[in-house]
């Protein structure tokens, strides 16, 4: 391109470019080649207004040009498929988010679920106050025209994941703010900007922070671009952004994937853009198109009103997208999209300078939370003269201009200053007036060195961490996050009520009667008397679907507790949905309400490829507790059949045998008959478990405690197996299969056998006799313990053998194979601490004495002489005085037999009582009984 507005600024570039590389060649396409992207731009006919994401610069240049130009139609770079939602937000205090998200996705990869893309708006930007004149001045059309939310991810396709999308979009940056709560209100949501303009080849960024002396890129673009730029006229900021943005562009355009996508986004603005001008038939000169400034400098065939049309816009994939506005902050703006920590809340400031020295009137939506009421309404568009004058050459000058530095302001200084000692007080600094006194001096020396007259923001944040933040920080907050809430704090948005889904409203008024004002920020604290208020059990519900809903410190229980077969008395709850707003929010992209949301959940829980047994389990325990559904219940308990016949590891036996007992004790309780669906489960677990049980004690991927749950499932529910028609010939043959060589698991089995009858008591005890008498077995006694400690899950009558075996190798063991082992039984117990220790507590406390005195002559009943089983039962016989309670109360007797039907007559006691004849007719009985009993 020659000739034009800008040709004297190409020779003198051609000048620079002979002096600084030794003669015209690359250096020299470089630099005529950003005068005509810049010339290009200037000359389209359909005005393009370049920005730069939240920076006053732009947004007072927009305010100004719109009051000057009054477009009938703004063109805005934003994902078309947000727009309805830009009127809601009047109903919020900014900064909010504009959200798309979809749950459930169909054309993209089903990891990449949850989708969110999000559009930070703060007052201090250019696209907010495009939007608020639009919507509210009459005769104004607002058009969004980049990509859709659908496309975001569509062209996305390309990679090989998803996570560089997030860490493109949002770089990082070693000033970025840190992880907080306020820092993580977008959540992994993919970020879309409009102007995104920083140097995509990290040599130039350095070389440009080194010589401009700053610490980061937020920094260098406050002082050489934003303080430049703020009282320019619109010809030279506009010419100015424009070549920022191809000086970018040419120098380092990045990956060849982001400029690929960089490019389809102007051939897909460009081309929405000619499509709406043909169908409406509105005048160019009429319209305006807000754009980052590193489009608006574009050279694809697109480009422009009189671009070709050769891009075709792929159509939507099914996914479902949901859309709605989020609370938003400095903070998450920052760590988003990798700005300096503090630089948004900076920026706010020099806004609200911005209007104070150049008296623009901003733009605010009418009835804005946290904005004036306007003094009048916004008039009509007015009539646009015939053509504006072509725009005269200002970049030259302006490159061509020194530096102008501003004067010292000693007041603002000053206070700044006195500002951050105070604060720094209250938050645990020993600060004073001469730490007062060195911040000022230190920031105007900082700036000297820097060679500015007047110090920055980022100059006096550098002297306050020099001169109060010592050795240590005493709070919870530094020096240098003091001095950004100082300079305009981490503002936080909010949604208000009227833009909120209708389910995050539906939880509000469900939540009216706690007389809380839970749309605030921070924690409030519910007291919830049920039993005087049983109104309030309702509000009970909404606070335990939300706990299981949303995220930890939402909603979260001081006082009370949710189980089977109980009801709330009394309860308390501290409560910060304020803070969690935006959680709230996309459960309202999920539903209409939270019954629905908590459902859908667990049907896709149950139903998911990767679920098991215990967890489809866990919804029907969900399914009962929150929703009291028995609909639902059934269906998901049906369910549960089928996925543990497919299950072929025990690796969720224990989750299995813990919820299905409780299932079982609430029907039981609560129902007059079991579900048919819990009969079956126990049927189909029984005959599953018994299939399992003999790969399960020898195969190393399975856990002691997981073979004993399948055990305690096995007799914990073998009466109501039986019941329902199950053999208990297959569990025994299971057992008699089951050949394990693990020590603890052949405790295991000793256990179990004890527990069918194969094996006595005092067969047992021999065998741990044994143990303890073999030298070679000795060191591996104490696995046998943890097999027999694990035992009591299946077998919780062998308690007492298992503290005679835990003393007797107290007793005999030797210290160097008995302190090592402390750690295993410890962890053991701890495991299962819950179900196992009371029962050895217990026991213990049964048999040892009581006292501290009674300790010395104590014997363990293990080592008490054992009689005979058949002496003892003659003795029992002998000492046996017959039946006296029947004879000493008659009536009862004989009412008793008149029930039963009964005949018979009253004999009289012969001189001496017969004793208990059945024992003695068949002492056999008696003495295998007592032998079972494992009584001496």
């Amino acid at each position: 391109m020659s000739g034009g507005t800008f040709e004297a600024l190409r020779g003198q570039l051609h000048e620079a470019a002979t002096a600084f590389a030794d003669g015209p060649g690359a250096l020299e396409g470089i630099l005529r080649g950003i005068v005509d992207d810049v010339e290009r731009a200037v000359r389209e006919p359909l005005e393009i207004f370049p920005v730069c994401h939240h920076s006053p610069a732009s947004a007072i240049a927009m305010a100004r040009r719109l009051r000057e130009k009054q477009p009938k139609v703004v063109y805005l770079e934003l994902c078309e498929d947000m727009a309805p939602l830009l009127t809601e937000l009047r109903n919020c205090r900014l900064p909010v988010a504009v959200q798309a998200f979809a749950s459930e996705v169909e054309g993209f990869p089903a990891d990449w679920t949850p989708l969110s893309v999000v559009a930070p708006v703060t007052e201090a930007s250019a696209e907010y106050q495009a939007i608020a004149y639009a919507l509210d001045t009459p005769g104004v059309e607002l058009v969004l025209v980049d990509r859709s939310s659908d496309h975001v991810f569509q062209w996305e396709k390309r990679r090989e994941n998803l996570p560089a999308v997030a860490a493109e979009d949002g770089g990082t940056d070693p000033d970025t703010a840190p992880a907080d709560e306020e820092s993580a209100l977008h959540g992994d949501a993919v970020g879309v900007e409009i102007g995104d303009l920083r140097p995509r080849f990290a040599e130039l960024e350095e070389h440009l922070l080194r010589h401009g002396r700053v610490r980061h890129w937020s920094e260098w673009w406050h002082q050489f671009v934003e303080l430049p730029l703020g009282d320019s006229d619109h010809d030279t900021y506009r010419q100015v952004m424009l070549l920022i943005g191809s000086l970018f562009r040419r120098l380092a355009p990045g990956d060849a994937h982001r400029v690929r996508v960089d490019e389809d986004r102007e051939r897909y603005m460009w081309t929405r853009m000619r499509e709406h001008l043909a169908a409406t038939g509105t005048d160019p000169a009429d319209c305006l198109y807000v754009c980052g400034a590193f489009h608006a400098a574009s050279r694809v065939e697109e480009f422009g009103v009189h671009g070709s049309d050769t891009f075709t816009i792929s159509p939507p994939s099914g996914t479902k997208w949901r859309h709605g506005l989020i609370p938003s902050s400095h903070a998450a703006i920052e760590a988003q999209f990798g700005l300096a920590a503090g630089s948004v809340s900076i920026a706010a400031t020099e806004w609200q300078k911005n209007l104070k020295r150049t008296r623009v009137k901003p733009y605010r939506l009418a009835g804005q939370a946290g904005t004036k009421k306007p003094a009048k309404a916004a008039q009509p568009v007015r009539a646009l003269p015939a053509a504006e004058a072509p725009a005269a050459d200002r970049l030259t000058g302006f490159l061509q201009r020194p530096p102008v530095l501003d004067r010292l302001d000693e007041a603002e200084l000053l206070g700044w200053s006195v500002d951050i000692v105070r604060a720094a007080r209250r938050n645990g600094y020993l600060a004073s007036t001469a730490d007062a006194i060195a911040v000022f001096e230190t920031s105007i020396l900082l700036a000297g060195m820097r060679e500015r007259a007047k110090p920055t923001p980022y100059d006096f944040q550098d002297a306050a961490v020099t001169c109060i933040e010592k050795d240590r920080v005493p709070g919870r907050r530094d020096v240098r996050r003091l001095v950004e809430i100082m300079m305009g704090g981490d503002r936080v948005g909010q949604v208000g009520y009227d833009a909120l889904p209708p389910l995050a409203r539906d939880v509000h008024d469900r939540l009216e009667p706690l007389g809380l004002r839970l749309q605030q920020r921070g924690v409030v604290r519910a007291l919830l008397d049920i039993a005087s208020r049983p109104e309030l059990e309702r509000c009970s519900d909404v606070l335990w679907m939300l706990r299981r809903l949303m995220p930890d410190g939402a909603a979260r229980p001081i006082m009370g507790e949710r189980r089977l077969g109980e009801r709330p008395i009394q309860e308390s709850w501290d409560l910060s949905l304020g803070t969690h707003q935006r959680a709230l929010i996309e459960l309202g992209y999920e539903g209409v309400s939270i019954e629905q949301v908590l459902e859908q959940r667990l049907r896709r829980a149950a139903y998911a490829p990767q679920a098991t047994a215990a967890t489809v389990l866990e919804a029907v325990e969900d399914a009962i507790l929150y929703l009291r559904s028995r609909r639902l219940a059934d269906e998901l308990g049906t369910h549960a059949l089928d996925v543990l016949a497919r299950e072929r590891s025990v690796d969720g036996a224990p989750e299995v045998l813990r919820r299905i007992r409780r299932l079982l004790a609430h029907y039981r309780t609560a129902e007059p008959v079991l579900p048919p669906w819990i009969e079956s489960f126990v049927k189909t677990g029984y005959a599953h478990y018994c299939t399992l049980l003999p790969t399960a004690f020898t195969d190393d991927d399975a856990t002691v405690r997981q073979v004993a749950a399948m055990l305690g499932f096995l007799f914990g529910m073998e009466g109501l197996a039986l019941s329902l028609g199950c053999d208990r010939t297959q569990l025994e043959l299971a057992l008699a299969q089951s050949h394990p060589e693990e020590p603890d698991r052949i405790a295991l089995l000793w256990a179990a056998r004890t527990h069918l009858g194969t094996l006595s008591r005092a067969e047992l005890r021999e065998r741990c006799d044994e143990l303890l008498a073999n030298p070679l077995v000795v060191p591996a006694y104490p696995r046998y313990l943890s097999g027999f400690v694990h035992a009591l899950e299946p077998v919780p009558g062998l308690a007492d053998f298992v503290v005679e075996a835990v003393s007797n190798a107290f007793a005999r063991l030797p210290d160097p194979v008995l302190l090592p082992w402390l750690p295993t039984l410890i962890t053991t117990l701890r495991a299962s601490g819950t179900e196992l220790a009371p029962l050895l507590i217990r026991e213990a406390g049964r048999i040892f004495p009581a006292r501290l005195a009674e300790l010395d002559g104590w014997v363990p009943p293990w080592r008490l002489p054992q009689r005979p089983a058949g002496g003892r039962a003659e003795a029992a016989a002998g000492r046996a005085a017959g039946a006296a309670l029947p004879a000493a109360h008659p009536a009862t007797c004989d009412a008793l037999a008149d029930l039963l039907g009964c005949d018979g007559t009253w004999q009289t006691a012969g001189p001496a009582p017969t004793g208990a004849a059945l024992l003695t007719r068949h002492p056999r009985t008696a003495r295998d009984l007592t032998e079972l009993l494992g009584v001496g």
